[in-house]
């Protein structure tokens, strides 16, 4: 399969099985063979990343600022996004946690992912690596391939359920639902702007939000 593979579908059932291959063992056992999950991840969306680059002619044009949408403009969106999702997850949380005190273990078990890593390795992949890495593949990629195949809306959809779908093997139901939030908002921003630079933005200062900076437990 080469760059000529274009946005067949055949190409984005191989970038769906090898994320699922490479993310779901990663999110059972935390590890991915001698890397612990935080190398695991990044270099898991590098490797990606790389293929897409490789595979997928259309793929560097997805980088380019959306139409009408000047870097600043996105920039700023990013930031205010990754608020209203921080504002959203933050309330959601508090909800959680009055209406079922078991939803408090959820939580915990999520920031476990944490262990043994130091707080500047994490906060450095986030913002560096896995932010921007996760929307550069599920969004510049995935994505946009399948909005070619469904459409706009079904694209969206399908990418957002994929998404959440490879957390499942976290076992956390608490982790698959935030996935699936956020698989749809921001997918609904790839959608609506198509800007790379506001999604990755809005990922890494959402990721170093609530992993580093205010932990929602």
């Amino acid at each position: 399969m080469t760059a000529r593979s274009g946005t067949s579908l055949a190409g984005t059932a191989f970038f769906s099985g090898a994320a699922a291959l490479l993310f779901v063992p990663l999110f059972i056992g935390r590890r991915l063979g001698p890397l612990d999950f935080w190398w695991g991840f990044s270099l898991s969306l590098v490797l990606l990343t790389g293929l897409g680059f490789f595979m997928d002619r259309e793929f560097r044009a997805a980088l380019k600022p959306g139409p009408g949408l000047k870097p600043p403009a996105a920039i700023g969106l990013g930031i205010l996004s990754a608020l209203g999702l921080y504002a959203v997850f933050l309330g959601g949380g508090i909800l959680a946690t009055a209406l079922l005190p078991a939803a408090q273990s959820g939580i915990s078990s999520i920031y476990g992912f944490k262990a043994g890593a130091s707080t500047a390795r994490i906060t450095a992949l986030l913002a560096l690596v896995i932010g921007p890495g996760e929307e550069l593949f599920w969004r510049g990629l995935l994505q946009r391939r399948m909005q070619r195949h469904w459409g706009g809306r079904g694209g969206w959809l399908a990418a957002a359920a994929l998404y959440a779908v490879v957390h499942a093997g976290s076992g956390n139901t608490l982790l698959i639902l935030a996935a699936g939030v956020c698989g749809l908002a921001w997918g609904f921003l790839f959608l609506r702007f198509r800007s790379i630079v506001l999604n990755a933005v809005s990922h890494a200062l959402w990721d170093v939000a609530v992993f580093v900076l205010w932990p929602i437990a």
